[in-house]
Protein backbone atom coordinates (compact mmCIF):
# COMPACT_ATOMS: atom_id res chain seq x y z
CA UNK A 1 0.00 0.00 0.00
CA UNK A 2 2.82 1.96 -0.17
CA UNK A 3 1.80 5.46 -0.15
CA UNK A 4 -1.46 4.16 -2.60
CA UNK A 5 -3.65 6.38 0.20
CA UNK A 6 -1.71 9.61 0.62
CA UNK A 7 -2.06 9.71 -3.64
CA UNK A 8 -5.67 8.90 -3.49
CA UNK A 9 -6.30 11.41 -0.42
CA UNK A 10 -4.48 13.89 -2.41
CA UNK A 11 -6.14 13.65 -5.78
CA UNK A 12 -9.89 13.49 -4.09
CA UNK A 13 -8.93 16.62 -2.35
CA UNK A 14 -7.12 18.46 -5.63
CA UNK A 15 -10.06 17.71 -7.16
CA UNK A 16 -12.74 19.73 -5.08
CA UNK A 17 -10.54 22.74 -3.97
CA UNK A 18 -10.21 25.89 -5.68
CA UNK A 19 -6.48 25.80 -4.64
CA UNK A 20 -5.44 22.47 -5.73
CA UNK A 21 -1.34 23.50 -5.36
CA UNK A 22 -1.64 24.41 -1.58
CA UNK A 23 -3.01 20.75 -0.71
CA UNK A 24 -0.39 18.86 1.39
CA UNK A 25 -0.59 15.68 3.05
CA UNK A 26 1.58 14.21 5.71
CA UNK A 27 1.74 10.60 6.14
CA UNK A 28 2.63 9.29 9.43
CA UNK A 29 2.21 5.51 10.81
CA UNK A 30 2.41 4.12 14.21
CA UNK A 31 1.23 1.44 16.77
CA UNK A 32 -2.80 2.97 15.86
CA UNK A 33 -1.78 2.51 11.93
CA UNK A 34 -1.94 5.24 9.13
CA UNK A 35 -2.32 8.61 10.19
CA UNK A 36 -2.80 11.05 6.89
CA UNK A 37 -2.89 14.72 8.04
CA UNK A 38 -4.47 17.28 5.44
CA UNK A 39 -3.83 20.86 4.80
CA UNK A 40 -5.50 23.30 2.60
CA UNK A 41 -5.99 26.66 2.01
CA UNK A 42 -8.41 27.79 5.07
CA UNK A 43 -10.77 29.40 1.86
CA UNK A 44 -10.96 25.87 0.81
CA UNK A 45 -11.55 24.47 4.22
CA UNK A 46 -15.95 24.40 3.47
CA UNK A 47 -15.62 22.22 0.59
CA UNK A 48 -13.44 19.43 2.49
CA UNK A 49 -15.16 19.66 5.61
CA UNK A 50 -18.61 19.50 2.89
CA UNK A 51 -22.37 20.53 4.75
CA UNK A 52 -22.52 18.61 8.47
CA UNK A 53 -18.82 17.05 7.57
CA UNK A 54 -20.81 15.13 5.36
CA UNK A 55 -17.45 15.53 2.40
CA UNK A 56 -15.29 14.65 5.47
CA UNK A 57 -16.82 11.62 6.34
CA UNK A 58 -17.38 10.37 3.05
CA UNK A 59 -13.36 10.68 2.45
CA UNK A 60 -12.95 8.76 5.59
CA UNK A 61 -14.83 6.15 4.61
CA UNK A 62 -12.86 5.59 1.31
CA UNK A 63 -9.83 5.52 3.11
CA UNK A 64 -11.25 3.16 5.50
CA UNK A 65 -11.85 1.03 2.67
CA UNK A 66 -8.26 1.74 0.96
CA UNK A 67 -6.87 0.66 4.42
CA UNK A 68 -8.77 -2.73 4.83
CA UNK A 69 -7.91 -3.89 1.14
CA UNK A 70 -4.45 -3.17 2.14
CA UNK A 71 -4.80 -4.82 5.67
CA UNK A 72 -4.46 -1.66 7.40
CA UNK A 73 -6.06 1.12 9.30
CA UNK A 74 -6.11 4.60 8.01
CA UNK A 75 -7.22 7.72 9.93
CA UNK A 76 -7.36 11.63 8.53
CA UNK A 77 -6.42 14.60 10.35
CA UNK A 78 -8.10 17.82 8.60
CA UNK A 79 -5.67 20.81 9.74
CA UNK A 80 -7.54 23.96 10.47
CA UNK A 81 -5.17 26.83 11.19
CA UNK A 82 -7.94 28.76 12.62
CA UNK A 83 -8.91 26.58 15.24
CA UNK A 84 -7.38 22.79 15.63
CA UNK A 85 -8.23 20.04 13.40
CA UNK A 86 -11.71 19.08 12.21
CA UNK A 87 -14.21 16.04 12.36
CA UNK A 88 -16.82 15.21 10.00
CA UNK A 89 -19.56 15.53 12.07
CA UNK A 90 -20.50 19.70 12.58
CA UNK A 91 -17.71 22.48 11.37
CA UNK A 92 -16.46 23.39 14.59
CA UNK A 93 -16.61 20.02 16.85
CA UNK A 94 -13.27 19.27 18.05
CA UNK A 95 -12.59 15.17 19.08
CA UNK A 96 -9.76 13.23 18.74
CA UNK A 97 -8.93 12.12 15.04
CA UNK A 98 -8.77 8.53 15.72
CA UNK A 99 -12.59 8.06 16.88
CA UNK A 100 -14.33 5.42 15.45
CA UNK A 101 -16.88 5.95 12.46
CA UNK A 102 -19.18 3.18 11.93
CA UNK A 103 -18.37 0.71 9.29
CA UNK A 104 -19.98 -1.76 10.07
CA UNK A 105 -21.46 -2.00 6.42
CA UNK A 106 -17.78 -2.59 5.40
CA UNK A 107 -16.50 -4.47 7.59
CA UNK A 108 -17.10 -8.05 6.08
CA UNK A 109 -15.91 -6.74 2.60
CA UNK A 110 -13.92 -8.95 1.23
CA UNK A 111 -11.40 -6.61 -1.20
Amino acid sequence: MVEQDKEFLEMVVKSIVSNPNDVVVDRTIDERGVLLTLKTNPADMGYVIGRKGQTAQSIRTLLKIIGAKNNSRVNLKIYDPEGGSHRSEGHREHRDSRDDIDTSAIDDLKI
